[in-house]
């Protein structure tokens, strides 16, 4: 018998966007959702991911910008997130992306380790990608190219409890072990 994992990768993503989503640019994007949601859905390696009522997340406000998007999942590992993210129609619309989504030079995509059974907030999928975007890849926010084990997962902190010494509600705390 498998023993359960200990931890699953969550994944954030967050896109500007060029046009509203009722606009006539993004119609083959918001079109393609349901479809792709349905098969991420159903993907081997799937756990959990962020949606609204409308089954979607992209009404969800993220860093209080309503111009940004918020895609996030938890997946059982990186090569479970990879598998779907690069075949099929998640591949196509990622070859689309200029179409509908502004070119930022900051970070747009954060992972990090949660404990299994852990659904991650907003703010903390928020926190984290700060957080890479001021230190780089760390453990306690990383990328596909720069990832690391889950053996090196920090805690999952919510805003303002137990935040680590000196941590405010959404910031990180100096005592996290980052290297910078």
């Amino acid at each position: 018998m498998t023993k359960p994992a200990a931890y699953e990768l969550a994944q954030v993503n967050i896109a500007r966007l060029k046009a509203p989503l009722d606009s006539p640019q993004l119609k083959d994007f918001v079109d393609a959702l349901d479809p792709v949601n349905a098969v991420a859905d159903a993907s081997d390696g799937f756990v959990w991911r962020l949606q609204d009522e409308s089954g979607d997340a992209t009404n969800i406000p993220v860093l209080g910008d309503e111009w940004l998007i918020i895609n996030m999942s938890v997946w059982r590992d990186t090569n479970a997130l990879t598998a779907f993210m690069y075949q099929g129609q998640h591949r196509e619309l990622l070859a689309r992306r200029r179409e509908w989504f502004e070119r930022v030079r900051e970070a747009m995509v954060a992972l990090w380790w949660v404990p299994a059974g852990h659904r991650p907030t907003v703010a903390e999928a928020e926190e984290r990608l700060l957080h890479l975007r001021a230190h780089g890849p760390t453990p306690y926010g990383f990328t596909l190219r720069t990832s690391f084990p889950p053996q090196e997962a920090f805690p999952v902190l919510g805003a303002g409890e137990g935040a680590g010494a000196g941590a405010e509600a959404g910031q990180v705390a100096e005592d996290l072990g980052c290297p910078v």
